[in-house]
């Protein structure tokens, strides 16, 4: 019923925060690692690989966080720009 409902929901969207929390982590450690290494191939796919999710539909199913907004917040957080 209600609450079992309530408890899936839960459930979703902490599962969903964790996606979102883990790209987050893994967009930061490769726009470090291409700050001190800008040629570093694996950086750079990943950068591009969590560049694509925060700008997909999927993203979008999990959260109502604007994707471009937050890739440029991570970006000014590495680099002050």
């Amino acid at each position: 019923g209600q609450l079992g409902g309530m408890r899936m929901e839960t459930c979703y969207t902490n599962l969903a925060n964790a996606i979102i929390l883990l790209a987050v982590k893994d967009y930061r450690r490769a726009l470090r690692r291409l700050k001190k290494f800008p040629g570093d191939k694996d950086a750079i796919i990943r950068k591009l690989e969590c560049e694509q999710f925060f700008c997909s539909g999927w993203f979008e199913v999990l959260t109502s966080m604007d994707g471009e907004v937050l890739l440029r917040k991570l970006y000014q957080e590495v680099y002050g720009e």
